[in-house]
């Protein structure tokens, strides 16, 4: 199997505290899979010193190949570049934090090597999450998977997973700009394994996820992958031209049955607010839709890179 390549593809960030404790983990795994092997990390417009260290570490260990990009583009984006510039026949995506084991590696490339196309490694518990993520996190993949168009993604299933080389090449044709990679590595489809773990707690450094970013990922996520928010506001238009329509009706037959009744101020002013709230909200979730376009129309690229720090070892498969 030696003649076959694995890509180990890791983003990073300002990630140089844990990078010792990231090498001394994973180059005793990957040094003993049954293929070759190369360590494609992708410096994602890192601040500190981790483009510096791991031109180091490439010194000692040349199956190192460093994707510097010229600024901070973002996880999704970095992991894009990091699956177009890898050469393996297979292609394992993993965080540098280890809050994923790189133990499950072996496995991956095991299930690979008996014929599944996609190794998915699946959270089996969430205990190093605050109560707030877990439940929004829940939350989250309980209303995408009900109101996506075509694709259903796996509870706690993130980007930690193995693509062979067709899988790889099919996500590399998915081009758009705002991208959710859990629902493309999900909507590509292939043959799947499910590898369920234990997820850790990180060894070192900070998230660079906050409650606001996984929000916006979430908007993401819903957005790319069903248009049900979009068709929702015309099912609360007709409900509320009926209810408008009722209550009209009812007004009517009170003032012929009853006179005019002169006071109704606050109920007025309530329903104006109401609806004029009901029609902001109609008006931000079609800007969300508008701003995918926009995003889309000006096709600027996915990523760029400042330099490739490549020893040369592997020649790239055609892609």
């Amino acid at each position: 199997m030696k003649n076959l390549l694995t890509s180990i593809i890791i983003p990073v960030k300002e990630e140089a505290e844990g990078l010792e404790h990231l090498f001394e983990r994973l180059l005793p795994i990957v040094q003993n899979l049954p293929t070759e092997f190369e360590l494609v990390f992708v410096n994602d417009g890192s601040k500190d010193n981790t483009l510096e260290l791991l031109i180091q570490k490439q010194q000692v260990i040349p199956q190192i190949k460093i994707i510097d990009l010229s600024r901070n583009f973002g996880k999704e984006a970095a992991l894009y570049a990091g699956f177009e510039n890898c050469s393996g026949d297979a292609a394992i995506s993993i965080d540098a934090d280890l809050q994923d084991p790189p133990e499950l590696i072996s496995d991956m490339v095991k299930y690979w090597l008996e014929g599944y196309e996609v190794v998915t490694a699946v959270r089996e518990n969430r205990d190093t999450d605050t109560a707030t993520k877990k439940k929004t996190a829940g939350l989250f993949y309980k209303i995408i998977n009900r109101i996506s168009d075509d694709t259903t993604l796996t509870p706690n299933a993130g980007d930690y997973r193995l693509l062979n080389r067709q899988a790889v090449n099919a996500f590399l044709r998915l081009k758009e700009k705002v991208r959710f990679n859990k629902g493309l590595l999900t909507w590509i489809g292939f043959k799947e394994k499910l590898l369920y773990h234990k997820r850790e707690e990180r060894v070192a450094g900070e998230t660079k996820w906050n409650y606001w970013k996984l929000f916006k990922l979430s908007i993401d996520g819903i957005t790319s992958f069903s248009k049900a928010p979009l068709e929702i506001w015309s099912y609360i238009g007709i409900l509320t031209a009926l209810t408008s329509f009722a209550y009209g009706s009812l007004i009517i037959m009170k003032s012929l049955i009853f006179g005019i009744n002169v006071p109704g101020y606050p109920s007025i002013i309530t329903f104006i607010l109401f609806f004029s709230g009901l029609q902001m909200i109609g008006i931000g979730m079609l800007g969300s839709y508008i701003g995918r376009v926009f995003m889309e129309i000006k096709d600027r690229p996915i990523y760029i890179t400042r330099r490739v720090y490549d020893n040369n070892l592997t020649s790239k498969n055609e892609k």
